[in-house]
């Protein structure tokens, strides 16, 4: 495509060289690039793509986005100065790709916590109704029946544009994404056009990165802000700020909650391990999900469902069909009835309300929770994760998560931080994550309840830059099969 055309959407500071070249690839990191390809300069927080750009033309790139020029001008290569990188990106991708979001109805769900489940029951719900999807999530992107890896929630423009145009390729009707903070602020989303949002919540996350809470309120507000008047929005408004979210939009805007008026409406009738019973809209449903955050998920699904078209009736049907995201509240028994529920909880109110769940289900049971934080990441988080677990079970064992490039010890001792003389003494510190689930397994009685929190689907654990094998749901099965 030649490069006029890709530019002729965004807005050009200046141009140095000639724009009427044929471009064949796009990309911003130096060591990948092709021949003729556009190479974006991108002003990063570690590293600045700006000192990339002789290593790029050297590679093969003819065309360099940037935002300034550099000192020494090759003349052979155009060079198309803008006022942010990052959103020319989206805007280019989107061009490259021809358009491939506005050729399906995408809709996009952000939030801190529900994000993958609502994005994956939706992808469920309508491919049992018969339509193609694609799904693009922290867990794995789907072109209708292809699975393929997802290495971020939301992944970079380039790489997104090339997901939504093979969905188009594959006949795909309909695209369901998780939208996160970080793609909001880094412009990953520029340029795609949205059919609808979704706002599930919004709780304490990546402080580390967002450096305030207002500013990560901001992030995701930004999506609805910048949504069109042709979409529309569903707001979960039991959250204080699901108003703040829709205050600007342009978007048509509906409503869903638990418990205050709203367009849709839920209430939870039984709650157990198996799932849970429902009033939707005054009719009762059955689902295998359960909890009261996987109530707003379901009601935030039907909602989304009926916005889209489909029947009251054949929604609640095919609500009752759907199956958890993997890692979100997983039941595994073991033969003495003891329970283990493998949750992806990294946030603190993800992990209170899936405490709060087990506790309103468990009678005279245990409850026993292994948790961790992710090292190099939110430190404020960690008292209050630790003071939720030991505060709320019976037995807390604060163990490793990811700790990347921290020492484990490190993370456990600002966790320790949380806890007051009573639930100190009932909590174990057990830096590794393998031998803290086997513990938990080994003191439960029958009937106890183990609740492992925080790696959900990860089947990883990341250890100084490198990410070994590790899945919770393995280990617990492993023991559990030691025990018979």
């Amino acid at each position: 495509m030649k490069l006029s055309k890709l530019i002729s959407k965004i807005k050009v500071e200046e141009i140095a060289g000639n724009d009427d070249v044929n471009i064949c690839s796009l990309g911003f990191d130096s060591r990948n690039v092709s021949e003729n390809q556009l190479f974006f300069a991108v002003s990063g927080t570690k590293t600045d793509g700006h000192n990339f750009i002789d290593s790029a033309i050297a590679k093969g790139a003819t065309a360099i986005v940037c935002e300034y020029f550099p000192e020494t001008i090759d003349e052979k290569i155009c060079y198309v100065k803008v006022a942010d990188s990052n959103a020319a990106i989206g805007i280019i991708a989107s061009e490259f790709y021809e358009n491939p979001s506005s050729k399906l109805k995408l809709i996009g769900v952000t939030g801190t916590n529900g994000k993958t489940t609502t994005a994956t029951l939706l992808y469920q719900l309508i491919k049992n109704y018969g339509y193609k999807a694609g799904l693009i999530s922290t867990i794995s992107n789907y072109i209708n029946n292809k699975k393929t890896a997802a290495t971020h929630t939301t992944p970079d423009a380039i790489q997104l544009n090339e997901l939504l145009s093979e969905m188009v390729e594959a006949g795909c009707d309909y695209c369901f994404m998780e939208v996160s903070s970080h793609a909001i602020v880094q412009e990953r989303i520029a340029g795609l056009t949205f059919s609808g949002g979704v706002f599930s919540n919004i709780t304490r996350d990546h402080l580390d990165y967002h450096g305030s809470f207002e500013d990560y309120i901001k992030a995701k507000k930004k999506f609805f802000d910048d949504l069109p008047a042709t979409s529309f929005v569903l707001a979960n408004v039991d959250d204080r700020n699901g108003k703040v979210m829709i205050q600007n939009t342009k978007a048509k805007c509906r409503t869903y909650a638990l418990k205050t008026i709203a367009d849709y409406k839920c209430k939870i009738l039984e709650l157990g391990f198996a799932g849970m019973l429902l009033n939707i809209d005054g009719i009762d449903v059955w689902t295998k999900c359960i909890g009261i955050f996987n109530a707003y998920n379901l009601l935030a699904v039907y909602a989304t469902a009926l916005e889209l078209g489909i029947d009251k009736s054949e929604a609640l049907r095919l609500l009752s069909d759907l199956n958890p995201a993997a890692g979100r509240f997983e039941c595994i028994r073991a033969n003495n009835g003891v329970t283990a529920i493998v949750d992806y909880a990294h946030t603190p109110d993800a992990l209170e309300n899936v405490i709060s769940t087990i506790n309103e289900i468990c009678q005279n049971e245990q409850l026993i929770t292994v948790v961790g934080c992710g090292g190099n990441r939110d430190k404020g988080k960690r008292p209050i994760m630790a003071k939720i677990a030991s505060e709320n079970s019976g037995l807390a064992i604060l163990t490793s998560d990811n700790p990347r490039y921290e020492k484990p010890e490190d993370i456990l001792k600002d966790m320790c931080e949380g806890l007051n003389p009573i639930t100190r003494k009932k909590t174990l510190f057990i830096a590794d994550r393998r031998e803290a689930i086997r513990t938990a397994i080994m003191m439960a009685k029958p009937n106890d309840v183990i609740l492992v929190a925080g790696k959900g689907h990860e089947p990883y654990q990341e250890i100084n830059g490198v990410k070994n094998h590790f899945d919770d749901k393995e280990i617990i099965n492993e023991i559990f099969n030691e025990l018979k």
